[in-house]
């Protein structure tokens, strides 16, 4: 372990963190954050009402990449809301406690486990059962939260809407929302081994909805690696649109 400056205890319920160790670790993070370097270069990725997608077959990495960049905004003070249509509050927090250690590995424990509070307040867990979802309720319970001062969203976080039983009407209204509360919306999006991709790497299934999208990736498993590849949204000058990732963290993998 490395240890980074020195840690300032709890003092009257506040926490007490060396500067060193925020800056080092989002310095890590920002160098190796795979949208980044893809040539998405807003420090946001999305706009200001933005929509974004992470598209890759069952147990690729779409939920974990999507946390990866809750992190980062985490880190960067920007509350996330994370709407999970698929599982429980614990499971959900048990892939940002699990993700945020792996990316942190390499730094003082004490240290680590002092930032991973101060962050947490940057983030809230909701969750719908699939069939029961609809952007009224969301809003409903969105506007709760806001309205008693409790937390309000930079960015949200939709894991397990299924695209290829969800209209253009649903995303819409979605976006009117985003719009409205000044959000950007990632989503994950669940592609199928059966259904070959057309010629610009998107399903057939998702065709009908991926002009509303700003920004879209692919990930990619060949044998224990995984690649991201970018589909849509990238700067005119980028310089790659593909990289290999580190699964344990699902930023850019280290050369060794």
């Amino acid at each position: 372990m490395m240890a980074v400056g020195r840690v300032l205890r709890r003092k009257d319920n506040v926490i007490h963190l060396p500067y060193e160790v925020i800056i080092m670790i989002k310095k890590e993070i920002i160098q190796r954050n795979p949208l980044l370097n893809l040539g998405y270069n807003d420090e946001y990725i999305l706009p200001t009402g933005g929509f974004g997608a992470v598209l890759a077959y069952a147990g690729v990495g779409k939920t974990a990449l999507l946390v990866q960049m809750a992190l980062h905004a985490m880190m960067n003070e920007q509350p996330v809301l994370h709407v999970s249509l698929n599982d429980a509050v614990s499971k959900v927090d048990v892939w940002y406690r699990e993700l945020f250690h792996d990316m942190a590995a390499k730094y003082d424990s004490v240290e680590s486990n002092e930032l991973w509070e101060k962050i947490l307040i940057y983030r809230f867990i909701m969750t719908f059962r699939v069939e029961g979802f609809s952007v009224p309720k969301l809003e409903e319970r969105l506007t709760d939260l806001m309205q008693q001062n409790i937390f309000k969203p930079h960015t949200v976080i939709i894991d397990g809407l299924k695209f290829d039983e969800s209209g253009r009407g649903l995303l819409l209204q979605l976006q009117e929302l985003a719009k409205k509360y000044s959000m950007r919306i990632w989503f994950t999006v669940h592609t199928h081994r059966h259904e070959p991709p057309k010629e610009n790497g998107l399903p057939l299934s998702f065709l009908h909805v991926a002009d509303l999208f700003d920004v879209l990736v692919q990930l990619a498993a060949k044998g224990p690696e995984v690649y991201i590849k970018a589909l849509k949204g990238q700067s005119p000058d980028a310089k790659q649109d593909a990289l290999l990732l580190d699964p344990a963290t699902m930023l850019i993998k280290q050369q060794t």
